[in-house]
C-alpha cells in the first residue's frame, strides 16, 4: 500500500513514456512544477536477493524507492514504472518509503535460513538520500545489523553518511563493515549538470577522509564512467581518494537501460549541450551502436578500444595510488550471532 504524505518543488514534470501504461499525459500548456511527493510502501519483506554475476554481492536492503539526488544516469529509473510511475522527475519526487525497515530486518535475521551473509544498502537508490535525515531507516537497519553482527556494506554520495559515524563504528567491531562513495566526476559543472542534487565531489571526497580518519574500510566507486566526460577525471578521483585514506576502489562503465537513456541525453543536452555528441558517440563506440547492451559481462565494462583504454587507466591508476580494485565484501559468515534472549535456545558447541 502507498500512501502519499508531503508535497515540494522543483522543475517541470518530464517523463519518458512508460512502458507499462495504457495512458499518457500530454500537457496542452507549459508541464507543472514536479512537486515532491512521499509514499509509505508497507511492504512485507526487506531483504531483496540479486543473482546477476555483474554485482558484487547477493543482497540488498532498500529502504527507498526513487531518488531525491536526481541523478540522469541513474540504471535504477525504470523500476519506478513498475509502480505506475515516470522514469524522469517522476523517480526524483514521487518517493516511497519503507517505515518497517528496521523490524522487517530483524524478523529477517531471526528466521533460521539467515546465515549472516552480507548486506549491501542499497542496491537501487542512495539510501542516504535526504528523506533519511528524517526517517532514519538506514540508521536504524544498521542498528539491528550491528545488534546481530551482521557484516553490512553502504554505497553512497551523501555526507548524512557522517551522521552515522557512531553506528559504523559500532558495527565494525563486531562484524565487517563498507563503505563506498561514488564519485564519477571531479569537475564540479559536469557533476551538478547530470547529478543535480547531490554533494560536490570534493564534498564527497571529504566524506572518505573523514570515515577513513575514523578507521572504517572506505572506498571510492567511479561509477559510472560517463564517457566523453569522466574519463578525464579518472586519474584525479583515484589520486584524491588515496590521499585521503580511501583502501579501494570501483570502476563501471556507463549503463542506459531502457528509458535511462532518454532520461540522460535529454538532460545531457540541456545542460551539457557543447559536451552532449562526444559522450553519446563516445557510448555508441563502447555499445556496438547503441546506447545500451544488456548482456551481463559486457553492461558494467563496455566493449572495444575506447571502453578497454579508460579501464586500463582506471587499473593502473589505483595500482599507482596503493587502491585495492574489485568488490566490497570479506568474511561474510563467522560475525553473525542471534542476541541472547529470554527463552532462546543457546546453540550447541
Amino acid at each position: 500500500m502507498f500512501r502519499a504524505v508531503d508535497p515540494g518543488v522543483l522543475k517541470p514534470i518530464s517523463n519518458p513514456p512508460n512502458p507499462w501504461s495504457t495512458t499518457e499525459v500530454e500537457y496542452l500548456e507549459e508541464a507543472p512544477p514536479a512537486r515532491l511527493e512521499v509514499y509509505q510502501d508497507h511492504t512485507r519483506e526487506i531483504l531483496s536477493h540479486n543473482d546477476s554475476p555483474d554485482v558484487g554481492f547477493s543482497w540488498s536492503v532498500n529502504p527507498y524507492r526513487g531518488c531525491f539526488h536526481a541523478c540522469s544516469y541513474c540504471y535504477a529509473r525504470p523500476s519506478h514504472e513498475y509502480l505506475g510511475f515516470g522514469a524522469g522527475t517522476d523517480f526524483d519526487r514521487k518517493i516511497t518509503v519503507k517505515p518497517e525497515a528496521p523490524r522487517l530486518l530483524r524478523e529477517a535475521f531471526e528466521r533460521p535460513s539467515w546465515k549472516g551473509e552480507l548486506i549491501v544498502f542499497s542496491g537501487v537508490t542512495d539510501c542516504y538520500q535526504p528523506l533519511e535525515a528524517s526517517y532514519r531507516l538506514t540508521r536504524g537497519c544498521l542498528e539491528v545489523c550491528a545488534e546481530y553482527r551482521n557484516p553490512a556494506g553502504i554505497i553512497t554520495k551523501s555526507p548524512l553518511i557522517e551522521r552515522d559515524l557512531d553506528v559504523l563504528q559500532a558495527l565494525a567491531k563486531v562484524a565487517d563493515v563498507g563503505v563506498t562513495v561514488s564519485i564519477p566526476l571531479w569537475d564540479r559543472e559536469h557533476a551538478h549538470a547530470v547529478e543535480p542534487h547531490v554533494a560536490s565531489p570534493q564534498r564527497r571526497m571529504q566524506i572518505v577522509e573523514r570515515l577513513a580518519a575514523a578507521g572504517l574500510d572506505v572506498g571510492v566507486n567511479v561509477a559510472p564512467m560517463i564517457p566523453g566526460l569522466g574519463d578525464e577525471d579518472i586519474a584525479r578521483i583515484l589520486e584524491a581518494a588515496a590521499a585521503a585514506g580511501a583502501r579501494r576502489a570501483g570502476f563501471v562503465f556507463l549503463r542506459l537501460p531502457g528509458s535511462v537513456a532518454p532520461v540522460f541525453e535529454q538532460r545531457l543536452r540541456e545542460k551539457l549541450p557543447l559536451r552532449a555528441e562526444r559522450v553519446l558517440a563516445r557510448v555508441r563506440e563502447a555499445r556496438g551502436g547503441k546506447l545500451y547492451d544488456s548482456r551481463w559481462a559486457v553492461r558494467g565494462r563496455g566493449e572495444g578500444r575506447y571502453a578497454e583504454a579508460a579501464r586500463a587507466l582506471f587499473e593502473s591508476t589505483a595500482r599507482r595510488a596503493g587502491l585495492a580494485t574489485g568488490c566490497m565484501g570479506g568474511d561474510d559468515s563467522t560475525t553473525f550471532r542471534r542476541p541472547d534472549r529470554p527463552g532462546r535456545q543457546l546453540p550447541l558447541l
